[in-house]
């Protein structure tokens, strides 16, 4: 019987060793990380369509916009992240054992027993206690998700991947938003329980569908080399490749095997790491990474991102003063509008670098940020409030071109095979612990400092340009394993001035051995095959006489 680690190999054996039709096998697999992230999308999105509900309201006084507690309705949204955090951090213990694939198919499964016990809440105990199972599930997806996605990819295509991964994610906070508008203007689910039971029971819908993808792709190769798996990790590089000649792709995959190999190896004479050797230095930097990756993902929520994200049919409500259908189509809009930004940067992530694209978005975040604050400052302006319901689309847009696939990307580029599993981990970890302090207090900042809320997040924004450019590397077009040799030749935090030249002759290096390699390798059997030859006619001779 086949052991439930190992997916069906029908999809595969179909798309395996026929050249560029074989890259299908990936982008398979990067769909289905996007569709598991569109849960962390979607699930960010939709709570916040219900909070000014008269039925949501009717069942859960106590939270909802009008007359309820604000900490309290704080506390229930952000619960979730609270969860999605011990989500993330389990990881640490399990994520390594059992590979990529397996853990995201759990994750999916702890998400629709959270998504069952949501969408049937009659009480808010049950509701809070449904985000947290909720959460648990999402968190040990979305810590594995992008690794995954990124480990199968091609150097050459690997950003692309991971953004059209978290694209779709950006993709679920819009899909959330219209559906609470459409079930809010329906007839039929309008003013009762289903006008926020039905759009919490579709994430049952998303997760299925991840975990019935699954079954039928393949584990990262580096995974599996992890878990000692090494035949099955060379079977996985060849049924990724793209090349349809045997002896080049055996070649090609000889290769890529002795880089991940040697990259587990190197400065580990035990063949084996704990999970505190991520806090050490050494040769590898693991800490530095560590830390890099943990900044990278909890910049995304102190740019004051998930403010609007959950909050925007507030935010147009109460801070805007628009009414519940207009602030619930203005959200649907602004969603759609995030969406559509995401597309500008996935062309250009391996082309201009991830450097630029972030730099670019955190200036636009600053100033964007500067004039919400000055717009929100005067409440009875109608002028003013126009410039700050533009605002928070401008806003978005930023946020979708810089921050919104590349800290997810950066964790997978930024930290060694080594540790990977587990400095993620770490990261979405704290990620989440910093999505639950955000989306906990935004209601209570709204409601008590108005627009100091966004002075705050204005310069946090403006924190985020030197930190980007003095400690983040450039890491586009290279290998994993390039990365690794940048860090170890480097050797010091500041890293990032000059990181694009040094990655392109490492990486130069690299290919000019490789192709020694094969050329050695060509001529070796070639001079072995003239020997046999010879030997064969030696012999043949020496018979006849």
């Amino acid at each position: 019987m086949k052991p439930f680690s190992a997916p069906y190999a029908v999809f595969t054996d179909r798309l395996r060793n026929r050249g560029q039709k074989t890259a299908w096998i990936e982008y398979t697999i990067t769909a289905t990380c996007a569709i598991g992230n569109m849960l962390f999308g979607y699930d960010q999105g939709v709570m916040g369509g219900f909070l000014t509900s008269t039925s949501f309201a009717n069942t859960f006084p106590s939270i909802s916009s009008d007359g309820g507690n604000s900490t309290l309705q704080g506390f229930v949204v952000a619960v979730y992240e609270i969860g999605c955090a011990v989500g993330a951090l389990s990881v640490i213990f399990g994520g390594d054992r059992y590979g990529r694939r397996v853990t995201v198919m759990c994750g999916q499964t702890i998400l629709i027993i959270g998504a069952i016990l949501q969408f049937t809440s009659y009480s808010l105990s049950q509701l809070i206690v449904g985000r947290i199972v909720t959460g648990v599930g999402n968190g040990m997806a979305v810590a594995v998700l992008p690794t995954w996605n990124g480990e199968c990819s091609r150097s050459s295509n690997r950003g692309r991947a991971v953004l059209w991964q978290l694209n779709v994610n950006i993709l679920g906070i819009a899909i959330a938003y219209w559906v609470d508008y459409g079930v809010n203007e329906s007839s039929l689910t309008g003013n009762t329980d289903w006008s926020w039971r039905f759009p919490l029971s579709l994430q049952v819908v998303f997760s299925a569908a991840t975990i019935i993808f699954s079954f039928f792709l393949p584990d990262s190769p580096r995974a599996l080399v992890r878990k000692g798996k090494v035949d099955e990790a060379r079977d996985v590089i060849d049924m990724l490749s793209l090349e349809i000649d045997p002896v080049k792709r055996a070649e090609a995959t000889n290769i890529s095997l002795s880089l991940i190999e040697n990259a587990l190896e190197e400065e580990n004479t035990e063949n084996k790491t704990s999970w505190s050797d991520v806090f050490t230095q050494g040769e590898g930097r693991y800490f530095q990474r560590l830390v890099l990756a943990t900044m990278s993902l909890c910049m995304l929520q102190l740019s004051g991102l998930n403010l609007i994200t959950n909050y925007a049919p507030v935010i147009f409500q109460d801070t805007l003063g628009m009414s519940r259908n207009l602030s619930l189509l203005m959200a649907g809009f602004n969603g759609l509008e995030y969406w559509l930004a995401t597309f500008v940067p996935i062309p250009l992530i391996d082309r201009v670098g991830r450097r630029r694209i972030m730099l670019f978005s955190a200036i636009g975040q600053t100033i964007t940020m500067a004039v919400l604050a000055g717009c929100i400052a005067y409440p009875n302006s109608k002028p003013a409030g126009y410039v700050a319901t533009v605002g928070l689309f401008v806003f978005n847009t930023f946020a979708g071109i810089g921050f919104d696939g590349i800290p997810f990307l950066l964790p997978v580029e930024l930290t060694p095979l080594q540790t990977r599993g587990k400095s993620v981990a770490i990261a979405t970890g704290c990620f989440w612990l910093c999505n639950f302090f955000v989306v906990m207090i935004s209601p209570v900042l709204i409601d008590r400092i108005k627009y100091g809320t966004y002075i705050l997040w204005c310069g946090t924004n403006l924190c985020f340009v030197p930190l980007i450019y003095f400690l983040i590397p450039e890491t586009s077009k290279a290998a994993l394993e390039d990365i690794d040799v940048l860090f170890q030749t480097s050797g010091r935090w500041v890293i990032g001035p000059g990181s694009r030249q040094k990655l392109r002759d490492i990486v130069a290096g690299r290919q000019a051995a490789e192709s020694s390699y094969i050329k050695e390798h060509r001529e070796f059997d070639s001079n072995k095959s003239q020997v046999e030859i010879i030997e064969d006619t030696s012999a043949d001779k020496h018979s006849q006489v």
